[in-house]
């Protein structure tokens, strides 16, 4: 089975992170519940969906990438603190000298290009 996900996959996973206890799942997670709970992404537990390990990590991973893409193309917005503090960790962004925000360090623009050829790469 292919574990690499669609984005409407990865936007279950997001959803799945923020329901709340005895909020109904959206029609986005009803529809790729199956796969994600058979690939061990999120368990079923009476009707509540919950993100495994495996799960959590995938999304945070994600997470990163966005990010990393968000600070590398001036995106609007700002990162999550998790992710900008493990993205400054890494030595992947650094804080702006003047004004609030990130700028991506070379080494973060290198790690992005390697993302990018590999996400190109044909299956």
């Amino acid at each position: 089975m292919d574990d690499k996900l669609t984005k409407d996959e990865y936007e279950a996973l997001a959803q799945v992170r923020r329901l709340k206890k005895g909020e109904r799942p959206s029609a986005c997670v009803a529809r790729n519940a199956k796969r994600l709970v058979g690939l061990k992404y999120v368990t079923s537990k009476g009707g509540l969906y919950v993100l495994t390990e495996k799960g959590q990590q995938t999304l945070f991973v994600q997470r990163c990438i966005d990010g990393l893409r968000a600070v590398a193309y001036s995106a609007p917005g700002t990162i999550e603190t998790d992710v900008a503090t493990f993205l400054s960790r890494k030595g992947l962004i650094a804080a702006r000298t003047v004004g609030d925000g990130f700028e991506i360090t070379e080494r973060g623009r290198e790690s992005l290009a390697d993302i990018d050829a590999r996400e190109n790469r044909p299956a």
